[in-house]
C-alpha cells in the first residue's frame, strides 16, 4: 500500500499548527510520504483561490519535493435542509466537477466524497435516491477527465458497510469507488477484518486515524455521585496505540486485494496539542507503523 498525508492535518482546525499548501507539501516530504491527498476547501485547495498561476506552482513544488498528489478530498453533503428553491445539489456537483479538474491538472485520479446526513423528518427513502441521483451525476461529469470517485463511510447515509456496498451498486458507475475506514466501523462494532475484505475489491483508498474511548461522567451533586454520559468522547492517539485494531483491518484489505492509498489524517483534537513537533510525530508513526507491520 502507499502511504499518503492528508494536508488537513496541518490546515488549523482543531487547534493545530497551520502550514500553507507549499509548505505541507515540503513537511510532507521531510517525514518521508511520497503522497498526499488536498483538503478542497480553504486554507488548502479551494477552487475559488486555485488560479492556473497557483497551481502551476503548486505542481512545480510537488516535482521539486518528489511528491505526487493522489487525491484530492471534496466536502459534500447532498441533502441539506434548507430552501428548496436553492439548487445545493447543483452547487455540489458543479464542486466536485471543479475539483475533478483542479486534480487533473495536480495528477490526481480520485476525488473523495461524503454521502448525506440525514435530516430530522425527511423520508429515508428520499435521502437515499437523492444520494444515488448526485453521486450518479458526479460521476458521470468527472469521467472523461479519468476521475474516479471515493464514497467515504462517514456521513450517516450509507454508514453500515453493508448498507455502503448496496449503495455503490445502486450509483452503477464503475468509476466510483469506495474511499473505506477503519473507524467507523470500528466504533460501530463491526467485525473490522470481515468488512475490510468484503470493502476491499472496491476500495480506492482508506484513510486512518487511532482513537481511544474517553468515558464521559456528569456530578450529580443531590446524589453526591456521577452519572454516566453517552456516547464517549474519542481522542486521537498515536497510531497503533488505540482501540481500533489496526492489524485486522488492514490484513482484511491486503486479502481482498487492495493495494491503493493508505492515508493518514489527523482530523480532530490530538494528544499531546496542535504544535507541529507533535504533528509531525504522529505522522511519522504511521509510517513507521505502516512499514513494520509490513503494510506499505
Amino acid at each position: 500500500m502507499t502511504p499518503c498525508l492528508f494536508s488537513v492535518s496541518y490546515a488549523g482546525f482543531w487547534g493545530q499548527s497551520a502550514l500553507s499548501l507549499p509548505d505541507f507539501v515540503a513537511r510532507a516530504s521531510t517525514l518521508g510520504f511520497p503522497a498526499v491527498m488536498l483538503a478542497g476547501k480553504r486554507p488548502h485547495l479551494s477552487p475559488l483561490d486555485a488560479t492556473p498561476t497557483a497551481v502551476d506552482a503548486l505542481r512545480t513544488t510537488l516535482d521539486q519535493h518528489h511528491v505526487r498528489c493522489e487525491v484530492i478530498a471534496g466536502y459534500t453533503h447532498l441533502v441539506p435542509a434548507g430552501a428548496p428553491e436553492v439548487p445545493f445539489l447543483e452547487m455540489q456537483i458543479a464542486y466536485v466537477e471543479s475539483l475533478a479538474r483542479l486534480g487533473k491538472a495536480l495528477g490526481a485520479g480520485i476525488v473523495r466524497v461524503f454521502t448525506s446526513y440525514e435530516t430530522e423528518g425527511t423520508d429515508p427513502q428520499a435521502i437515499w435516491q437523492r444520494t444515488v441521483t448526485g453521486l450518479r451525476e458526479m460521476a458521470d461529469r468527472v469521467a472523461p477527465l479519468g476521475t474516479t470517485l471515493a464514497i467515504q463511510n462517514h456521513h450517516d447515509l450509507g454508514l453500515a458497510t453493508p448498507a455502503l456496498l448496496d449503495l455503490l451498486g445502486e450509483i452503477a458507475r464503475p468509476n466510483c469507488k469506495l474511499g473505506f475506514d477503519a473507524w467507523s466501523p470500528a466504533l460501530r462494532g463491526e467485525d473490522l477484518y470481515t468488512v475490510a475484505r468484503q470493502a476491499a475489491p472496491h476500495t480506492v483508498i482508506t484513510t486512518n486515524a487511532d482513537y481511544v474511548r474517553v468515558p464521559r461522567w456528569r456530578y450529580r451533586p443531590e446524589f453526591v455521585n456521577y452519572e454516566r454520559q453517552s456516547p464517549d468522547w474519542v481522542r486521537a492517539v498515536e497510531f497503533g496505540s488505540g482501540f481500533i485494531d489496526y492489524p485486522a483491518f488492514f490484513r482484511g484489505l491486503r486479502d481482498g486485494g487492495f493495494d491503493g492509498l493508505a492515508v493518514y489524517e489527523m482530523c480532530s483534537p490530538v494528544a499531546g496539542g496542535g504544535g507541529s513537533a507533535n504533528l509531525d510525530a504522529k505522522a511519522r508513526g504511521y509510517l513507521s507503523w505502516m512499514k513494520t507491520q509490513g503494510f506499505a
